[in-house]
């Protein structure tokens, strides 16, 4: 009888659903978008329509959807439906605002759609707002907002930084977040949270809509944008985009792979593929990968120039935006790039997409993988260009999980005080806040609700004098708190100065790099360049660029020709998702189990073979622990397929605890399989203290004592306090350097550590070292498996396939008068002969 009335009430609701459907598919609004379609020769999906509908009954919402299928469309389009429908409710002014995380996404939305406007024949505008705006533009803006105005978090935190700000927003009627995925889990999606929940103080029946490919915790990331009480709705599209995923292999097996040449080797067979599609974006990990891969394709097939060009976020941004005008129009051949390409609108003649190594995660994956055949039930194909023999068990590990439709989730952060600060002197310096008011909102917004009255008693007295350890200091007196309760910013100068360090992305000082006879190319981090002389060489923009001079944060360089360092660029390396490791050690389990079908498996049996010879392939129950002795010394080799930053924490955590068997010090190195343990003495260990070394017990404990966490929290600070404002890194005409900025920041956090220990942002920094340094969750996780897991020990003479890249990633790490192909070259002689 239940089952028939559960029945009876499902059949209630889809009648009345599709009552709804037909009442919103005869309102004018739906007609006019329906007619415009099909005079393209489209029409709407399900989930378009839905959203429409959903939007002109006043929800909020989320819509998830494959890339392609005109996700875009679904939410722009459900504003001029409502117009059309009811005119009445909208008056003259910014209607909507599109948040992108990209600048270069910023301006091919806003093409998109003004044409969509013009071709229906409305006289709306779309404006796009952010640090490429001509400031001429900027300023027609504030005296006339756009219908529709594409900002980023940071110029959306400007605007609100602006006197009379809320003239801006008196007749906003939707707050869209683009990509939301790529935001959730940043500072920058924070301010985001904080930046809506402004809007809706200013108009309160304000819908906020986001935009996302598919995520592990799409719930979550739904509650995180919207934690309001009001209506909303997840909207998900029940298109699926094919996916070819074709690995490119070498033409033999290497037994003992390393990092990073094998890319090379491969140059030739990329050019192929090229050239037999109509477009193609190769994909890289890295910015000095790409500028290496550009000269690569160039050597391999010279004819290539003119017709291939390379894009990253440090090159000119009038040269990016050239560059994506002629991808787009199917100018060009190819374009190299980093994840600065993994967003935005169609590359419709993009047919064809390449990843150079491990995209070390299943969503970055897919989100490349959709730019080719970028329309909807074209079959998206992507073509995997190993860097060393073992990444061809992540393309079998990748194909797994997007046949289980596995994807990694997006963790929002919490209790992001810097960001709060930053977000507090905003509001201060443009029209000021009343901190009760204030306080209750900002209690509402997910990130902040765990926040404590005490902290945000804290907040405000870091902002008015400096807090208790830094009152003596007037430069830390920000805030005023005028007569009616109002907190202000006064002082010019100190407004000027929090406009021009607005954001939460910290990088290292970046120096511009000009030709000395004029013409400007692009940027590159201090770091790198100091490490330059004069006359020598390096790649950027995929040019060959020798060192003039350097002077006022610029480089002056002329063209050269001849072989040049590519420039390396801080945080380069992306660590193994933990989705991607799981699949990982099942493939690897079964790699030797005849029946595997996998051709990635089949191609690399030699290599498997002689894992198994020499060592042990661990089985999807096992862990696997590898003690070599060779005449340099004694090698312990772990392997838990968790990732570099977990492999670096566990490194420490069990040198740490055999140090405490006896006394040993120890070289570490690590990959995203395993990691090792390098020292000239014996190392203590065996199968009866091997699982007392691997146990769960004290774990977190050990992991503090075992790395210095002060000192990693004082480098994390930096951060902190550049956000914060705490210390200043952009002057009228001058960029702080790295070193100037470590140096003042450690000077506060030392102050604070002795004088206000408790201090909020010092806890923060703690806490970020912890969850993201640390990995603290996922380190426990991968402690869980091991304690379930069997322990196999072996003992070796000479280097495994799986030990090997992994001692080659120590060999970069050391200095030697011989190069590191030499050095290569001999530690693979000394293993064939054992």
């Amino acid at each position: 009888m239940f089952k028939i009335k559960n029945i009876l009430a499902d059949l209630a609701l889809k009648i009345k659903k599709n009552k709804n459907l037909a009442a919103f598919e005869n309102t004018d609004g739906f007609k006019v978008i329906q007619q415009w379609m099909a005079d393209k020769g489209n029409s709407p999906f399900i989930f378009q329509i839905e959203t429409w509908r959903k939007f002109g009954n006043g929800y909020s919402g989320m819509v998830i959807a494959p890339t392609g299928f005109g996700k875009t469309f679904s939410v722009f389009l459900a504003l001029l439906s409502d117009f059309l429908t009811h005119p009445d409710k909208y008056k003259k002014g910014l209607k909507m605002m599109w948040v992108t995380p990209l600048r270069s996404l910023s301006k091919d939305i806003a093409k998109a759609m003004q044409e969509a406007i013009d071709e229906i024949g409305l006289d709306w505008a779309v404006g796009v707002r952010n640090g490429d705006t001509d400031p001429k533009v900027r300023q027609q803006q504030v005296k006339n907002m756009p219908d529709i105005l594409v900002v980023t978090p940071e110029s959306l935190h400007l605007l609100l930084g602006q006197k009379n700000h809320l003239r801006f927003f008196t007749n906003l009627q939707c707050f869209v977040v683009d990509e939301w995925h790529e935001l959730l889990g940043s500072k920058r999606g924070v301010m985001v949270e904080l930046g809506v929940s402004q809007l809706r103080k200013y108009v309160p029946k304000m819908k906020i809509w986001g935009i996302t490919a598919t995520i592990g915790n799409l719930d979550e990331a739904l509650e995180t944008l919207i934690p309001y009480a009001i209506k909303k709705a997840k909207i998900t599209a029940k298109e699926h985009k094919k996916i070819d995923i074709i690995p490119v292999f070498p033409d033999e097996v290497e037994i003992l792979p390393w990092a990073g040449h094998l890319g090379h080797k491969l140059a030739d067979k990329v050019v192929p593929i090229i050239l037999a599609s109509k477009s193609t974006i190769v994909f890289t990990n890295t910015r000095s990968q790409s500028e290496m891969w550009y000269q690569l394709l160039l050597e391999a097939y010279p004819d290539f120039a003119g017709q291939i060009a390379i894009h990253h976020s440090s090159i000119d941004a009038h040269l990016r935006i050239w560059i994506e005008e002629n991808l787009s129009n199917g100018k060009l051949k190819a374009v190299v790039s980093t994840s600065s390409l993994d967003l935005g609108i169609d590359f419709k003649p993009v047919d064809t997409v390449i990843q150079i190594g491990s995209a070390k995660g299943v969503a970055r994956f897919l989100q490349r993988a959709g730019r080719s055949g970028h329309s909807p039930f074209e079959t998206s194909k992507i073509y995997c260009v190993p860097t060393h023999s073992l990444e061809l068990i992540e393309v079998a590990a990748l194909k797994e999980a997007v046949k289980q439709k596995v994807i990694e989730p997006r963790d929002p952060q919490v209790l992001c005080f810097d960001v709060l600060v930053q977000f507090l002197m905003t509001l201060a310096i443009g029209d000021g806040f009343h901190p009760e008011e204030t306080y209750e909102r900002i209690k509402q917004i997910y990130t902040f609700q765990e926040i404590r009255d005490e902290e945000w008693k804290s907040i405000l007295e870091f902002l008015t004098i400096g807090g208790s350890a830094l009152k003596s200091y007037e430069e830390y007196h920000k805030v005023v708190m005028m007569e009616d309760g109002l907190f202000k910013v006064t002082s010019r100068r100190i407004a000027m100065l929090h406009r021009m360090n607005m954001g939460a992305i910290v990088s290292d000082a970046m120096l511009k790099v000009k030709f000395i006879s004029g013409g400007y190319i692009g940027m590159v981090e201090e770091y790198f360049i100091s490490r330059l002389k004069k006359e020598e060489k390096f790649i950027l923009a995929g040019r060959v660029l020798e060192v003039s001079m350097i002077k006022d944060m610029t480089v002056y360089v002329r063209l050269s020709k001849g072989k040049a360092m590519a420039p390396s660029y801080l945080g380069g390396r992306l660590p193994l998702s933990s989705n991607l490791g799981h699949f990982l050690r099942e493939k690897l389990s079964g790699a030797l189990n005849p029946k595997a079908s996998e051709k990635e498996l089949k191609f690399l049996h030699p290599l498997l073979a002689k894992q198994e010879e020499r060592s042990h392939i661990p089985k999807d129950d096992e862990f696997l622990v590898e003690l070599i002795k060779n005449r340099e010394g004694y090698h312990l080799f772990m392997y838990p397929f968790e990732g570099r930053l977990v492999h670096e924490v566990m490194a420490a955590l069990i040198a740490y605890r055999i140090s405490k068997l006896a006394p040993i010090s120890f070289s570490m190195a690590m990959n995203d399989y395993g990691f090792e343990l390098f020292s000239d003495k014996e190392i203590p260990l065996n199968e009866d203290n091997l699982q007392k070394i691997l146990t769960r017990d004290n774990l977190m404990v050990d992991v503090i004592s075992s790395i210095n966490s002060a000192e990693m929290a004082r480098r994390k600070f930096r951060d902190i306090a550049v956000i914060s404002g705490m210390v200043i890194q952009n002057f009228p005409g001058q960029q702080r350097s790295n070193k100037a900025l470590q140096s003042s920041a450690g000077l506060i956090f030392k102050v604070l550590e002795d004088y206000d220990p408790n201090h909020f942002l010092v806890r923060q920094a703690y806490t970020e070292v912890f969850n993201m340094q640390l990995q603290e969750q996922r380190l426990v996780e991968a402690f869980k498996r091991i304690e379930k897991s069997k322990i196999i020990l072996k003992f070796a003479n000479t280097f495994t396939p799986l030990s090997f890249p992994i001692k080659v990633d120590s060999l970069r790490q050391t200095l030697s008068s011989e190069s590191l192909d030499a050095r290569i070259k001999k530690l693979i002689e000394q293993a064939k002969k054992k």
